[in-house]
C-alpha cells in the first residue's frame, strides 16, 4: 500500500527550521511566543527547543524585561536565541573586481578576511589558488578544524562564470568544475549561488537591529553591469535565480539617440553603468568645457575614470555636473519604476558609488534628493544603502552557506 504524508524526522526538521527562522527574524523570543506563532503547544515547543539547547544550537539568554508595561503574574518569559558561535561559516565571493574570502559567525560577524583585486584578464588558476590558500589560512590562523565549520558558501557574480569555466545552460550555471576543484583540498560541505542573491540575503540576515515586519526588499547592485533581486518573506524569488541581470535591459531614456550593443536605445546598460558615464563625459571632454578634468587627466581622454569625474563634479565643473546630474535623474527613474513594479518595503542599493574614495554618505544623500524630485518623498524614504562593506564582500558567500546548511536544515549539520 502506497504511503503518503510527512515523516516524523521531516516534521521535526521543519519545526526546528521554523524556530530558527523566527529567532533569525525577531531576535530573542520566548517559547510561549514561538508556540503562538507556530500554532504549536507550549509543551511541543519546549521539547523542540530543549533538544536544540542541549546540542548548542540555541541558548537561553535571560528573562524578558517588561518596559513600559506591568509584568504579568505567574511564570516569567525566558528568552531564547540562536547561539551564533555554534558553528562558523567560510564565505567566498567572486565578483568583477575582487575575490573575497572570509570567516564569520552565524550572525555575520566578521572574524577574518582576505581580499584580492581581479579584473577580466586575471587567470582563473590565480583565482582558484587564492581561494584555496585563503580558506586554509583563515582556518589555521583562527585555530579551527572542520568540526567547527558549518561549510563553505560560494557567491559568484554572473559575469564571472566564463572566467571560472562555469558552464551555463539556458541561464543556469553548472558549478561542477568548481565543486570538483574545491573537493581536492577540503571535504567540508560546499554550496554555490549567485553572489547578488547572496548579498541580498546578507542584507536581510545580518542586520543588527531586528525588524520582524521587514520581509520584502528589492536589492540592486551596481557595477559594470547592474543586477536586481526581489525577496518575498525574506527569501529571494525563485524566478530571479538566473536572470538577475535583466535590469540592464530596461529602458529608462526612450529619447536617447545612441544604441547599446544590445540594440536598444536608452537602456540601463547604456545610460547608468560606469562605462556609460565615462563615455558621456568623454563626449564633452575638452580643455575649454572641462578644464579641471582636462588638467587632472593631463589632456589624455583615456585616463578618464569615475574617481576623477566625481572629483570634478564636487568642484562644480558645470559641464560635468550637468552630465552627472542627468545620469542621477535617470537612476531615480529606474528606482521609481523598480519600486512601483515590485512594491518592496525597502530598496537596498549595493556598491553605488563613483569611487572608493568618494564620500558615500554625501553621494547617497544626493541620489535620494534626485529620487525625491522624480518619484516623491515616499519612494526616496524606502531607499537605504547596503550594510555589506566592500572589504567584507565574502559575507555574500557566508549568507548562502548559513541559509542552506543551517537554517534550511533546522540546525542539523551535514556530515
Amino acid at each position: 500500500m502506497e504511503q503518503h504524508g510527512i515523516s516524523k524526522l521531516d516534521l521535526k526538521r521543519r519545526n526546528r527550521m521554523q524556530v530558527l527562522k523566527i529567532l533569525k527574524q525577531r531576535g530573542p523570543t520566548s517559547r510561549i511566543d514561538i508556540a503562538g506563532m507556530l500554532e504549536l503547544t507550549r509543551a511541543a515547543v519546549t521539547i523542540i527547543t530543549n533538544e536544540m539547547i542541549e546540542q548548542g544550537i540555541i541558548q537561553e539568554i535571560g528573562e524578558y524585561k517588561h518596559v513600559n508595561e506591568k509584568a504579568p503574574r505567574g511564570r516569567k518569559k525566558i528568552l531564547i536565541d540562536i547561539n551564533h558561535h555554534y558553528k562558523f561559516a567560510i564565505g567566498v565571493t567572486v565578483e568583477e573586481d575582487v575575490v573575497s574570502v572570509g570567516l564569520s559567525t552565524l550572525a555575520g560577524d566578521v572574524l577574518d578576511k582576505r581580499n584580492a583585486a581581479v579584473d577580466q584578464n586575471t587567470d582563473r588558476k590565480d583565482i582558484y589558488d587564492f581561494i584555496e590558500r585563503s580558506i586554509r589560512e583563515v582556518m589555521s590562523d583562527n585555530c579551527l578544524d572542520k568540526t567547527s565549520i558549518l561549510g563553505i558558501g560560494f557567491g559568484i557574480f554572473p559575469t564571472m562564470y566564463g572566467q571560472l569555466s562555469i558552464d551555463v545552460n539556458d541561464g543556469a550555471p553548472n558549478y561542477k568544475k568548481v565543486r570538483d576543484y574545491v573537493a581536492k583540498f577540503t571535504d567540508l560541505p560546499v554550496v554555490f549561488d549567485n553572489s547578488v542573491k547572496g548579498t541580498a540575503m546578507a542584507n536581510i540576515d545580518f542586520q543588527k537591529t531586528k525588524d520582524p515586519n521587514r520581509q520584502n526588499i528589492a536589492f540592486l547592485q551596481y557595477g559594470t553591469t547592474m543586477h536586481f533581486v526581489v525577496t518575498n518573506l525574506n527569501d529571494p524569488i525563485v524566478s530571479y535565480d538566473n536572470r538577475t541581470g535583466f535590469v540592464d535591459k530596461m529602458i529608462i531614456n526612450p529619447t536617447a539617440t545612441e544604441r547599446c550593443s544590445c540594440g536598444r536605445r536608452g537602456c540601463v546598460e547604456n545610460e547608468l553603468t560606469p562605462q556609460a558615464i565615462i563615455r558621456k563625459i568623454g563626449a564633452i571632454y575638452s580643455k575649454e568645457a572641462t578644464p579641471l578634468l582636462y588638467e587632472a587627466t593631463e589632456g589624455d581622454r583615456s585616463k578618464l575614470d569615475l574617481g576623477l569625474i566625481y572629483s570634478s563634479y564636487v568642484h562644480n565643473e558645470m559641464a560635468v555636473v550637468k552630465t552627472v546630474d542627468s545620469t542621477l535623474e535617470l537612476t531615480a527613474v529606474l528606482l521609481n519604476n523598480l519600486y512601483f513594479s515590485t512594491n518592496p518595503q525597502k530598496i537596498v542599493l549595493h556598491h553605488f558609488r563613483f569611487d572608493a574614495n568618494a564620500d558615500d554618505d554625501a553621494f547617497f544623500t544626493m541620489l535620494k534628493n534626485h529620487v525625491t524630485a522624480i518619484g516623491g518623498a515616499r519612494v526616496a524614504s524606502k531607499i537605504e544603502p547596503s550594510i555589506i562593506e566592500d572589504k567584507h564582500r565574502f559575507l555574500a558567500g557566508s549568507a548562502i552557506a548559513i541559509r542552506e546548511l543551517f537554517f534550511d536544515k533546522g540546525g542539523y549539520i551535514t556530515k
